[in-house]
């Protein structure tokens, strides 16, 4: 039995504790703060106590989760809430549910649909490692497209609506040795068919959504947060690095056109006249991309120790867990 599966089993008679809810109503607050999600988009924690259950916010924008009565508990084995009189749930819960269920080891879920990360998915430009940060997304980033799985009576919306919809995006984080080595070089569609089985825990933590956005995981809810924002932060500096390069080696090219219409020179392909080279991107190897997040796991707490005093220090963001201590504390 996995570690983390046979300790939450372990601790199933234990009651919840408050800082379970305090952190993922934060977590809501951080991801809109950051402007990882809006209106929409959402994150998850698999129950401490039952591991076959989750806790996801009720169907409303992350920003305005404040209560523990916001916070919904649903089945994983098919995403319905636990009681009948919950609120109004979200549509793509099913994302949560289909991995929770695929994957024991996974303790939190991210959705979003942050713009810096939507062009990857759209364009024949993989998302991969360009800073020490973005190795949190691991090296290789499969994008994952639903029109490949619709099924007769699916909306074409691209929206996970469905267990079956969920399970294939599921599959998407571990799929087959080929396609893992493959989509280091070239963007990969994944078709979910081929994938690894009785994996615990995924090889890749990140998988695009063509036309839509983004999912990730992670161990615990602190982890997803960190996760969902330093790969939104990895994709904004490589889209202004290919097009910084771009626009360099437009620049050149262009001296070299000149140059050849005033004094019928041809320069070589690789350099002008005066030595400058066209250039391009230098992305993280694998093993650095590997190593990095390695030697920055540990240290997960530093920006959720600052990003949450910014959400408390904003007007916007309430959680009843703050509101109790500072009683507590008069």
């Amino acid at each position: 039995m996995p570690s983390d599966l046979a300790t939450r089993l372990s601790t199933a008679t234990a009651p919840i504790p408050d800082s379970f809810f305090a952190d993922l109503i934060t977590a809501n607050h951080i991801l809109a703060h950051q402007r990882i999600v809006d209106g929409f988009g959402h994150i998850s924690a698999r129950s401490p106590q039952n591991p076959q259950t989750f806790y996801l916010s009720a169907n409303r924008a992350p920003a305005l989760v404040s209560r523990r009565e916001d916070i919904v508990e649903y089945r994983v084995e098919d995403a319905s809430a636990v009681n009948p009189d919950a609120p109004r749930e979200y549509l793509e819960r099913f994302i949560h549910s289909e991995i929770y269920k695929r994957f024991p080891d996974v303790g939190s879920v991210v959705h979003a649909h942050s713009e810096e990360v939507i062009v990857f998915g759209v364009t024949g430009v993989p998302l991969r490692v360009v800073f020490h940060m973005g190795g949190v997304m691991g090296s290789t980033v499969p994008v994952f497209d639903a029109a490949q799985h619709y099924s007769s009576s699916n909306r074409h919306d691209l929206l996970i609506s469905s267990p079956q919809l969920g399970a294939h995006l599921a599959a998407a984080f571990a799929p087959s040795s080929l396609l893992a080595k493959t989509g280091s070089v070239l963007k990969s569609f994944i078709p979910g068919s081929e994938e690894q089985q009785g994996t615990a825990y995924p090889p890749h933590q990140v998988v695009l959504m063509r036309g839509h956005g983004f999912t990730a995981l992670a161990r615990d809810v602190k982890e997803a947060v960190y996760r969902a924002v330093y790969t939104t932060v990895n994709a904004r500096i490589q889209r202004e690095a290919v097009l910084l390069q771009g626009a360099f080696n437009s620049a050149v090219a262009a001296e070299r056109v000149t140059k050849v219409g005033k004094e019928g020179y041809q320069a070589s392909s690789s350099s002008s006249s005066s030595g400058t080279k066209l250039g391009e991107v230098t992305f993280l190897s694998d093993r650095e991309a590997a190593d990095a997040w390695e030697a920055n796991a540990g240290q997960v707490h530093r920006p959720w120790e600052l990003w949450t005093e910014e959400v408390k220090a904003s007007s916007l963001y309430r959680n009843e867990y703050w509101e109790d201590d500072e009683q507590g504390e008069s």
